[in-house]
């Protein structure tokens, strides 16, 4: 077996299955699960219907292609010119993939040299964990970044010292940010590619929870800050994907764009690994990307309900409305005496309300965990059940005084 899988960390999930183990929720209350982030608001309807047509042509009858359809990648194209502002070529610079957590570990597999056993990859920590494993199973050793609550959770880029960007060969960003919310701005995004520049490293930015924002302007995504700020995308690559967008995590579909050296790279890389994405699923991708009626109606979906849940969340925790994505990134009140494990292991039991303890989601470092003290909650499902769960985490935390 491959020695460096017993490098892996659990996974958070399994690690609250183990934290929860023995305990009996409350009888009296109906179960509700803010921990795992998986889309749960409708399918659109157009999407459904797409799928149901190409299950009969083009059918399953034919191997697909590696690099996708023509009619996928421009379709991939055309949402980036709509959405950033920036045109990138379709056969080339874009190439269709399977979700963005299988692409963020592949990519990386494609981009690390294994014969170099100091090579680094720099993760924001807390951080999704997918990254972690990669870097671990590329041979590298993962670095990690606390973000920083003062500056709107960035990340600390300027922590990070010289010996460690000297072997970095990959970093990862994510904005907006799982599980913080935060959006990197254009001067974070300066810093980064002046760093990228100097050291040679390639930016993986994942982007998957980009079309669920709060504000008026939509979050700033990677390609299009390169562009702003006149550089051109070497050694820079997006990854994005519909299963938030379009509430489709079961398609397993999304694209990343960029760097087209690096692309025909990964293209070879994914030819041997098998990944091509079925040509119904394709089909319907087609009919996500160039649709943005459902996006909106979505992302009013999400709007309404963070503005009913937060605020019945800040009297009693250290929380407030996030910039985009579908988490909030709860501290707990030091007088409660409680940890971020003790006190959603407390909530389970008493409330029947499922939260992720924040240290899950980060690892120690020198100063300290950025996770600990907090915890995540995915709101994700219709409003009635997240309003109730508020409801019953208030009414929880009220009752340790």
């Amino acid at each position: 077996m491959n020695p460096r899988l017993q490098s892996l960390h659990p996974y958070p999930f399994e690690r609250l299955r183990q934290l929860f183990d023995g305990v009996a929720p409350n009888p009296a209350l109906a179960p509700i699960s803010l921990g795992i982030g998986e889309p749960r608001h409708a399918t659109p309807q157009l999407v459904l219907d797409a799928y149901a047509q190409a299950l009969h042509d083009p059918g399953l009858a034919s191997y697909p292609a590696t690099a996708g359809t023509p009619a996928l990648r421009q379709a991939c194209a055309q949402w980036l010119a709509r959405r950033y502002g920036v045109q990138a070529d379709a056969g080339r610079e874009i190439l269709p993939v399977n979700g963005s957590r299988e692409a963020l570990f592949a990519l990386t597999q494609a981009v690390v040299d294994p014969g170099d056993t100091q090579a680094i990859v720099v993760c924001p920590n807390p951080f999704y964990q997918i990254y972690e494993g990669a870097a671990l199973l590329a041979g590298a050793q993962p670095y990690y970044v606390n973000s920083d609550p003062a500056r709107n959770f960035a990340v600390d880029w300027d922590s990070v010292p010289h010996e460690i960007w000297q072997r970095t060969q990959l970093v990862f960003t994510c904005s907006p940010g799982n599980p913080t919310g935060a959006v990197m701005p254009l001067a974070e995004w300066d810093k980064l590619f002046a760093l990228s520049e100097r050291y040679g490293f390639v930016i993986a930015s994942d982007e998957c929870y980009s079309e669920i924002y709060f504000q008026d302007e939509a979050p700033l995504g990677g390609l299009q800050a390169a562009r702003q700020l006149g550089r051109d995308w070497q050694r820079l690559v997006m990854l994005t994907s519909l299963s938030k967008r379009s509430n489709v995590p079961g398609m397993r579909s999304g694209f990343v764009a960029g760097d087209a050296r690096i692309l025909e790279a990964f293209l070879l890389y994914r030819t041997y690994h098998g990944c091509a994405m079925s040509l119904p699923v394709q089909v319907a991708s087609i009919a996500a990307w160039n649709d943005e009626r459902h996006v909106q109606d979505n992302r009013a979906l999400y709007r309404e309900k963070f503005a009913q849940i937060t605020p019945i969340l800040a009297e009693v925790l250290d929380v407030r409305l996030p910039d985009a994505g579908f988490y909030l990134w709860a501290g707990i009140p030091p007088r409660l005496g409680l940890s971020d494990t003790a006190f959603a292991r407390a909530l389970y039991e008493q409330q029947a309300v499922t939260v992720l303890p924040g240290s899950y989601l980060a690892r120690d470092t020198a100063h300290g965990n950025p996770g600990a003290g907090r915890v995540r909650m995915a709101l994700v499902a219709e409003t009635a059940p997240c309003l109730e769960a508020a409801h019953r985490i208030a009414a929880f935390v009220r009752s340790l005084g």
